[in-house]
């Protein structure tokens, strides 16, 4: 009895595990772009270059080990979409957000990844919606609009557009959740992190080398710093988490997985406060809670 009863509680300690771990990567993105005190290291676009290199660098060996898994054209396909949705694009997208954004919204506004799970289900894979579940979301929808609204700095409308950026990741986050959960249920967690990186390891490299790269690693007094903090956001907050995630994804729920995303904000906001002096906003807090709620409530029966 003892023994079920850790059992049922190993996908909670993963989930809390996960959240911690993806909640710091927001100032880990941060912290590879520029120091402390603000000077440049590296480009948003060199940092999602970068990060992609070394976490496809890491799995290449089990990527490679893995190919002979691959029996059909759908599941490639299926890989390429977890690879390019769950992990490249979404590498490029937060790193221009937060160019503009602060890490703590940057982790809030990726609370609405369960959000866009939900919908690309009803409309890709034909799950009926229930009034629950449209409730659900649209209570959702409006704590979005809060986060959107009051996490946008009033001054440009720029910040809108990185706003936008983070919303789109998400969406592309959905899609990957679903595609792992119904069309690659037959492989290991760690077999997907590994293909999907590998798949996308060549274009990362070609990346890479056109933004010149080692150009700004050798030539910037601060190069070798901003390194390592992407090295560990590569190695434990993508290659690591992923594995965990993907194994989350397969033993639970799409939902129980993506809320995560739930857990993240509070970590990310703590880290953003603490380590980068960032301000934040009370109706930013309300906004995530109104998200979470709605989002739950779509899914209490379920999830």
């Amino acid at each position: 009895m003892n023994w079920m009863k850790n059992k049922a509680l190993i996908p909670w300690l993963l989930l809390l595990l996960l959240a911690c771990i993806w909640g710091s990567s927001f100032i880990l993105m941060k912290r590879g772009m520029e120091t402390a005190d603000g000077k440049a290291i590296f480009s948003d676009t060199q940092v999602g270059a970068l990060r992609m290199t070394i976490a496809g660098f890491v799995m290449l060996p089990f990527g490679l080990f893995s190919l002979k898994k691959i029996k059909s054209k759908k599941d490639f396909f299926a890989l390429l979409v977890v690879g390019s949705c769950g992990n490249f694009f979404p590498a490029f997208l937060f790193t221009y957000a937060e160019t503009k954004l602060s890490s703590g919204l940057a982790g809030i506004l990726n609370g609405f990844t369960p959000f866009f799970a939900i919908i690309l289900g009803w409309l890709f894979l034909n799950k009926k919606a229930t009034l629950q579940q449209i409730i659900g979301l649209s209570v959702a929808f409006i704590g979005m609009m809060l986060v959107v609204s009051f996490g946008a700095d009033k001054k440009t409308d720029t910040d809108f557009l990185h706003v936008g950026a983070i919303i789109l990741a998400t969406v592309f986050y959905g899609t990957s959740l679903n595609t792992i959960k119904h069309f690659l249920s037959e492989y290991k967690s760690w077999e997907i992190t590994a293909l999907s990186f590998t798949f996308m390891f060549t274009p990362a490299v070609l990346i890479a080398l056109f933004l010149k790269v080692p150009h700004t690693l050798l030539t910037n007094p601060h190069g070798f710093e901003g390194f390592g903090y992407i090295v560990i956001l590569a190695v434990v907050g993508t290659c690591f988490a992923l594995v965990l995630f993907n194994r989350l994804i397969a033993s639970k729920s799409v939902v129980f997985a993506s809320s995560v995303t739930y857990l993240m904000p509070i970590v990310a906001v703590s880290m953003g406060v603490v380590f980068a002096k960032e301000q934040f906003v009370v109706w930013q807090l309300i906004g995530m809670f109104v998200v979470i709620g709605g989002v739950y409530f779509a899914n209490r029966i379920k999830a």
